[in-house]
């Protein structure tokens, strides 16, 4: 299998890359982070007339790629730059929209950067557990009334509406009978208390306090929503593991300048045996890594339990190197690389926290272990 990007990804990532390295950075993310929405709505809006956001998406959904690989190739882009706009949950979001179908006008939105939607599914006693829903959904007469809470939810703060899983039949771990809401943010009863993040983003704690919508605010079928969410998930679990990737890059390529250039005893310490036997460590982690993304590209439209398996194999290689990427770097930097100048600190930051986003490695060994045994 060729595993080499087309030439129409090639340029887009070329033009992602340098529409990256003008306008985005971690200061900027980080700055950012301290008032809501945490993002700059027109530079969203900006992404959206590059074409960076269609990318996500297919020619029937209103986008002109939707692949695994161009997924990989915006996301790689985002995470080198630590772009704080909110790629995650247009995906997200956008990609249950359009499985439900019927969604079309806000599709066009996502698309063109003119709406954010989030996804509002995680809660606080869930863990990582797709199907665990308690937040509750209950018809009245042509209406529906939603109660409970999410947790951790990113990019609420600017979102125009929320897509929120409720459960509406069953208990609170079983697969059947959640469904999906497409709740208006200002809508009564809707409650969002934002703060920032330790990787310089921003999330929120959402209550739904007696919130009322109509019956067209359910996204495809009552009580089917599970394959839609799965599907939303399988899409960002590839989406963190190409931004941490891209990421990796910009602290591979930052340190090895650091150990070129920083002099000590009269010679660059990179001339050291020892520090250079850690960095090829790095060197070959990071390889490792981008062989198990390249493979959840190519899984991402396969088979349900295959694409399972393999994104949980892919995002606990990206914890475990994330982690290890981040702090070899920062050792290998020295006390330079605990100060908050200095940009690979927050690369180190948001690829520790990308370990935790949608299940850390534990959770994806354990899911790859009980995949493979129910194989």
């Amino acid at each position: 299998m060729d595993f080499n990007h087309t030439d129409d990804r090639r340029m887009l990532a070329d033009t992602l890359h340098r529409f990256v390295a003008d306008h985005a950075s971690p200061i900027i993310r980080a700055t950012a982070s301290k008032t809501a929405p945490g993002y700059d709505a027109a530079l969203w809006a900006r992404f959206g007339e590059l074409g960076a956001i269609g990318a996500l998406f297919t020619p029937d959904q209103g986008g002109f790629g939707g692949a695994g690989f161009d997924i990989m190739v915006v996301f790689e882009a985002l995470g080198r730059g630590l772009v704080a706009e909110p790629f995650l949950s247009a995906l997200m979001a956008g990609r249950a929209l359009a499985a439900a179908g019927g969604h079309e006008a806000n599709l066009e939105a996502i698309v063109a950067g003119a709406q954010v939607v989030a996804f509002a599914h995680q809660e606080a006693d869930a863990g990582y557990e797709t199907h665990h829903v308690g937040t509750q959904a209950v018809r009245s007469g042509d209406r529906w009334e939603l109660n409970g809470a999410k947790s951790v939810i990113h990019d609420a703060e600017g979102a125009t509406s929320l897509l929120v899983s409720a459960r509406t039949s069953g208990a609170v771990d079983n697969a059947d009978g959640i469904s999906l809401f497409l709740v208006p943010a200002d809508t009564a009863g809707v409650s969002i208390n934002g703060y920032p993040c330790v990787d310089g983003g921003r999330a929120a704690e959402i209550k739904l306090d007696h919130v009322i919508v109509p019956a067209t605010a359910v996204v495809g079928t009552i009580g089917t929503a599970s394959p839609l969410i799965e599907d939303a998930i399988a899409a960002g679990l590839l989406a963190l593991c190409s931004e941490a990737l891209g990421a990796m890059e910009v602290v591979r390529d930052a340190t090895l300048d650091y150990l070129r250039t920083r002099v000590q005893f009269g010679e660059p310490i990179g001339r050291n045996q020892a520090l250079q036997h850690r960095m090829a460590s790095v060197l070959i982690e990071i390889e490792q890594t981008r062989s198990a993304v390249i493979n959840a590209a190519a899984a991402i439209d396969g088979p349900t339990a295959a694409r399972a398996r393999i994104l949980s194999a892919a995002k606990y290689t990206i914890g475990k190197t994330g982690t290890f990427v981040a702090e070899e770097a920062i050792q290998l930097h020295g006390g330079i690389g605990m100060t908050w100048e200095l940009a690979m600190t927050h690369f180190a930051k948001r690829l520790v926290m990308i370990n935790h986003q949608l299940g850390d490695e534990d959770h994806h060994l354990t899911r790859y272990v009980a995949l493979g045994r129910a194989a």
